[in-house]
């Protein structure tokens, strides 16, 4: 257990030892996060941030926990929480430039950006999450993803916020690579104008299709594999007769067997072997390496 002197720095947010991170998981499994600590805004990270750094404590950034499969051991250091980095803003209306900060959900961005007649985005109203976690993992549906409808991101690096335009970062895939250290902030979307009823017309068959085909029941992390180039991860599942297939409270979802559940009781190892066994018995059915969706953290017990 680190020794916290709040006396030594003028942190204004939440801050708490030894968090358990299921209660901060989608996946409802990980252990604890040595500090867990909750900013009141820019200003605030700032200042912890500093803190940290000068106690060489490690960190790491959590959004909504939707796409996170925290381990057992959990995390040392300080977990990170942009929850209170909310704000949403129509910087130019002319260029239809929206703001969102990291810790906004997606549901709100798009219902917001609705309200102004804009769109282009509706694809991320039924990904549960954050604007940050999104762009972090480049989330998407239908063939879009989000950083093709991001201007640019606004980042903390080292010690200094700044905006990155996207060309000038990296990001493919479900994926976007920045440096060591770097914590977003904000993200400026390029969006297009749009009838507010046809917005609500994608938003509700986004919806419709959701509860018909992601509807599992059961905790879960969402899409646990990335597609591979030209086939469908649940697919590939199917022709290896995995659906249904259970590791202590981890299973492969009779719904969507892209969907890996807690059935209760589950661990961050069950969610591990189970992941294992997957890509192992998919491998030797189709020859396609699975990769996982999930971002996999944290240290083992």
């Amino acid at each position: 257990m680190r020794d916290i002197d709040r006396s030594s720095f003028s942190f204004r947010g939440r801050l708490q030892e030894q968090e358990p991170l299921s209660r901060h998981t989608s996946l409802k499994v990980g252990g604890r996060a040595e500090l867990f600590a909750v900013p009141e805004d820019e200003t605030d990270l700032l200042e912890l941030v500093r803190w940290l750094d000068e106690r060489c404590i490690p960190r790491f950034i959590m959004g909504g926990g939707y796409n996170l499969l925290v381990r057992d051991g959990g995390i040392r250091g300080a977990v990170i929480s942009l929850e209170r980095f909310t704000a949403l803003e129509l910087i130019d209306p002319y260029q239809k430039l929206l703001r969102a900060g990291a810790g906004a959900e997606n549901p709100a961005v798009v219902r917001f950006a609705q309200e102004l007649g804009l769109g282009g985005i509706g694809f991320i109203a039924g990904i549960p999450g954050t604007v940050g976690g999104a762009m972090k993992m480049n989330a998407g549906a239908y063939g879009s993803g989000i950083l093709e409808r991001t201007r640019s991101l606004t980042l903390l690096r080292n010690g200094m916020v700044a905006d990155y335009l996207t060309e000038e970062l990296d990001y493919g895939y479900r994926r976007l690579t920045l440096l060591p250290g770097d914590i977003i902030l904000a993200a400026l979307f390029s969006l297009t104008e749009r009838d507010p009823a046809e917005t609500e017309e994608e938003i509700r068959k986004d919806q419709e299709l959701r509860r018909t085909k992601h509807c599992v029941g059961h905790p879960s992390a969402g899409s646990f594999f990335k597609n591979p180039p030209g086939q469908a991860a649940w697919r590939l599942l199917d022709q290896a007769g995995l659906r249904g297939t259970r590791i202590g409270g981890a299973e492969v979802s009779e719904v969507h067997s892209n969907f890996l559940i807690n059935r209760g009781g589950a661990t961050a190892r069950d969610f591990l072997e189970l992941a294992a066994v997957v890509k192992e018995q998919v491998k030797a059915v189709t020859g396609i390496e699975l990769e996982e969706e999930v971002r996999i953290v944290g240290e083992e017990l």
